[in-house]
């Protein structure tokens, strides 16, 4: 008798209802997407496995997207593949190709917005013995929750000497007081209070589930006054309207406690972006939760993971109220397709936290500890290999067996 495939649910209360077998589809990616998805698939089965002996499993379904599809189906992202996210829920990827300054427009943000997968959760974490640039990068700690559907990743831009873009600046320069040099290209910023304030609600729910003492809004509202600045007005006063009783601000905390937060309570603070990047590396353990616009958030989770290793061990995640789709933070590094030499450990670890997801934090543990037990017994691909001492230099999928080996 074939078995029906479940879906996952969510209850009224947003809360995910997860079979013991859900169908969970993959993408496999483009370049080296198939190389560390293979490696994925065997760390993330042999946990769940290892964690439930055998009452839940993983069915897992192809779906396709990239140079795969487009080679299949003559379309960068069918329809189908949307559909069958939809259907199941939650999905996993690997990176795929986005050409820069021409051809298509990004598979990665077309997902997001198709989906409205409005959170990006990028959490940063030192794995002790990755090899790091700081001092002390194990004071890093953070998680990033980027805004996922504005701002210029809407690609709302024209090029120059466009019909569009002639268009702009002649309305600009006749109505606005302000003067755009003819043939620029034009793109626009588009910041909104629903945007904002759903972003800052998720960052803010997470540190109170979390217990973490502090969500900090970046922008760049000093020069961006009504799109950046925006963002944190609209941030701060979402934090007062819903979270009011448990929640203080950085000015109230020094002016009411002397700087020393009262029980129970959230700080919410703010910082310009290009100060945060100073902060990230001279100040790291004063920020647990960062609530950004898009390309804030982009820019700044990239360059917290060069500080604890790289973007080889960098998770993350694209969430919103009905859909998740986790992905391997990195590019599709072609040069290494199909040597199986690549490290997989930004996958894995998303693999985690789909896992986190679904509710299965037995198997979510087992993955992450796995991982680091593996990477202190410096058994490692060439990327971290060649900057430890005495280390074992592994292939991509030996990595993986190698920690499903450890759990």
């Amino acid at each position: 008798m074939t078995k029906i495939k479940e879906s996952i649910r969510y209850s009224d209360q947003r809360q995910i209802i997860t079979p013991d077998d859900p169908v969970i589809p993959f993408i496999e990616g483009d370049g080296t997407g198939p190389d560390i998805w293979c490696a994925a698939r065997i760390v993330l089965d042999a946990a769940v496995e290892k964690a439930y002996s055998g009452q839940k499993n993983i069915q897992w379904t192809e779906v396709l997207a990239g140079e795969k599809a487009f080679k299949q189906t003559g379309n960068w992202l069918p329809d189908d593949t949307l559909e069958t996210i939809k259907t199941f829920r939650v999905a996993i990827k690997g990176p795929l190709t986005t050409p820069v300054g021409k051809g298509i427009r990004s598979i990665n943000v077309a997902l997001r917005q198709e989906l409205d997968l409005y959170t990006c959760m990028r959490p940063v974490q030192y794995i002790t013995g990755v090899p790091s640039p700081m001092q002390r990068p194990e004071d890093v700690d953070m998680i990033v929750f980027r805004e996922n559907t504005e701002d210029v990743y809407m690609g709302l831009e024209w090029e120059s000497g466009s019909a569009m873009a002639t268009r702009i600046i002649e309305m600009v320069n006749t109505l606005g007081g302000r003067q755009i040099r003819a043939e620029a290209g034009i793109g626009i910023k588009p910041i909104s209070p629903f945007g904002s304030r759903r972003l800052v609600k998720r960052a803010i729910e997470y540190a109170l589930e979390h217990d973490k003492q502090s969500v900090t809004l970046v922008h760049k509202g000093n020069i961006m006054k009504f799109t950046e600045g925006a963002f944190r007005n609209w941030g701060y006063e979402l934090a007062k309207e819903e979270f009011g009783d448990v929640t203080i601000t950085e000015e109230a905390l020094w002016k009411q406690y002397d700087g020393k937060a009262p029980e129970g309570k959230v700080i919410i603070k703010d910082r310009i972006a290009d100060a945060m990047f100073q902060q990230i590396l001279l100040r790291p353990a004063e920020y647990d939760v960062l609530a950004t616009p898009n390309l804030n958030g982009d820019y700044l989770s990239d360059a917290l993971a060069a500080t604890v290793g790289g973007l080889g061990m960098a998770p993350g995640a694209n969430i919103g109220d009905g859909y998740a789709v986790f992905e391997a933070t990195h590019g599709t590094a072609p040069k290494y397709a199909g040597q199986d030499k690549v490290n997989p450990g930004s996958l894995i670890l998303s693999g985690a936290m789909m896992l986190d997801y679904l509710g299965w934090q037995e198997a979510a543990e087992l993955v992450r500890q796995s991982l680091v037990k593996t990477v202190e017994q410096k058994t490692v691909t060439y990327d971290l290999a060649r900057q430890m001492e005495e280390a074992t230099q592994v292939k991509c999928s030996e990595f993986a067996y190698a920690i499903a080996g450890n759990m």
